[in-house]
């Protein structure tokens, strides 16, 4: 069996690699590290990943994004995969767009940038279970 995708939807491509480098080191050969760099791209991913009978362990999207804000996206995500794992990446969300995001999509978390490792290990644990 593959490994399950992390999915991590941020504008800026260099927070994206810095992202996915770090989750990889704390996270060792558990997860497979998506990036996409736009609500849409990442949308697009999360259908294909599934439409290929992947599995996605967390959907992380960054708030403050041209076109869809993060708080849409994750909206939209749980609108069509409420069983998707979602956390918000921020460094300056609007606390009412994080709490309805809370309210409206089961939201696991929110990690402030810059981040730290503790901060995802309190919303995504390195012992949680594959499902």
């Amino acid at each position: 069996m593959t490994k399950p995708y992390i999915l991590c939807v941020d504008d800026e491509r260099t927070i994206l690699m810095s992202l996915r480098a770090q989750l990889r080191h704390w996270y060792k050969d558990k997860y497979n590290i998506e990036i996409a760099e736009s609500a849409e791209e990442g949308l697009e991913l999360i259908k294909e990943l599934l439409d290929e009978g992947e599995q996605i362990a967390v959907v992380i999207s960054d708030w403050l994004m041209p076109g869809m804000k993060g708080d849409e996206f994750l909206i939209l995500v749980h609108e069509h995969y409420p069983e998707l794992t979602k956390i918000m990446l921020t460094g300056h969300a609007d606390p009412e767009a994080v709490e309805r995001t809370k309210q409206l999509t089961n939201l696991s978390g929110c990690v402030n940038k810059p981040w730290t490792q503790a901060d995802f290990y309190s919303v995504l644990p390195p012992e949680q279970e594959e499902t």
